[in-house]
C-alpha cells in the first residue's frame, strides 16, 4: 500500500488514496498503521474516497482504531493532498465528512499549498447534542477531579469537546487528568479534553489530550472549540490565536461558523506491507 504522512503543527496523519474503493480499511489495520513502535507512526489514518455529494470525502480512523467524525489538522493536511495531486484543483471546495460538509480555502503558491482555511461549522452547546449527560448546556461548571477542582465548559465541534480553563496547565497536568476526564461517565461517547492557558482576550496557549489518540501536539477542533468556548466564557475576543506546541492556528468566531486557518506539511512517502 502507497501511503503519505503528513502533519498540521505535530498532529500526524497517514494519507491513503482509496478512490477506486479498494483498500481494506479496518480498525484493526488503522492501529497497526498508526502503532510508533511496530508500524508508520501516526495520530490517525485518513483516506481519500470519492463523494456522490462533495467535492471529496474524508474519512478518519483515530490511533487506537477507533472511528472519527471530524479532525480540524486532519482536514487541512487532507486539503493539502488532494490539491497537491491534482485530485481536486480548486481553490475553494467541498469534504464530505460523517461530521458534515467542511468548506475549504486553500493558499496555494508554486502549485504547493502552504495554507488552508476551513469552515469548521458552528458548535452545538446542548448537553444531548455533545453528547453530555444532564440538561442545558455545561458552562463553566467545576468538575473534582483525582486531587484537583477544575472549571470546563464543553461543547460539540464536529466531534465532543471540553475546555479546561486556567493559567498555568502543564503537559503532566494533561497526562495526569485528561485520560480521567475523557472517559467520565458525564460524557457517554467520551470527549476530547482542552487545557487551556488563558495569556490574554486574544492569545490561548493549549494542550489537549485527544480521545482515540492520547496526548497530541494539536488539535484543529480542539482550538476551534476553544476559541468558542473561551469567547462565550467572555475570557477572548471572537478572533483568538492559539498557541500549540509547534506553532499556531488562528479561529474566529462568526455567526456562519468557525473559521480555522494554519499550516499542512508533508513529512515523507512510501509503501508498507502492513
Amino acid at each position: 500500500m502507497r501511503f503519505c504522512k503528513y502533519h498540521g503543527l505535530g498532529n500526524d496523519f497517514i494519507l491513503t488514496d482509496d478512490l477506486d474503493g479498494t483498500v481494506e480499511a479496518t480498525p484493526a489495520r488503522a492501529a497497526r498503521l498508526c502503532d510508533r513502535h511496530t508500524g508508520i507512526g501516526a495520530d490517525g489514518w485518513l483516506l481519500v474516497r470519492r463523494s456522490e455529494t462533495c467535492d471529496i470525502q474524508m474519512f478518519l480512523y483515530n490511533s487506537d482504531g477507533s472511528v472519527a467524525e471530524m479532525c480540524g489538522n486532519g482536514l487541512r493536511c487532507f486539503a493539502k493532498y488532494v490539491y497537491d495531486r491534482g485530485i481536486v484543483r480548486k481553490d475553494d471546495f467541498t469534504v464530505e465528512t460523517l461530521a458534515g460538509v467542511m468548506r475549504v480555502h486553500v493558499t496555494a503558491e508554486d502549485g504547493r499549498v502552504k495554507l488552508v482555511t476551513a469552515n469548521i461549522g458552528k458548535a452545538s452547546f446542548d448537553r444531548a447534542s455533545i453528547p453530555m449527560t444532564g440538561e442545558g448546556t455545561c458552562s463553566r461548571e467545576t468538575f473534582h477531579v483525582l486531587d484537583r477542582d477544575l472549571t470546563l465548559s464543553a461543547c460539540l465541534m464536529g466531534v465532543p469537546h471540553a475546555v479546561v480553563f486556567g493559567k498555568d496547565f502543564t503537559d503532566e497536568d494533561v497526562l495526569k487528568y485528561g485520560p480521567v476526564l475523557e472517559t467520565d461517565p458525564v460524557f457517554p461517547r467520551k470527549a476530547n479534553i482542552n487545557f487551556a492557558n488563558i495569556l490574554d482576550d486574544h492569545t490561548v496557549e493549549l494542550r489537549t489530550w485527544e480521545r482515540g489518540c492520547g496526548r497530541t501536539l494539536a488539535c484543529g477542533t480542539g482550538s476551534c472549540a476553544t476559541a468558542v468556548l473561551c469567547a462565550r466564557a467572555g475570557y477572548t475576543r471572537d478572533q483568538v490565536e492559539i498557541r500549540l506546541q509547534v506553532g499556531s492556528l488562528f479561529i474566529q468566531v462568526t455567526e456562519d461558523g468557525v473559521i480555522m486557518t494554519g499550516p499542512a506539511a508533508l513529512a515523507f512517502e512510501g509503501e508498507t506491507d502492513l
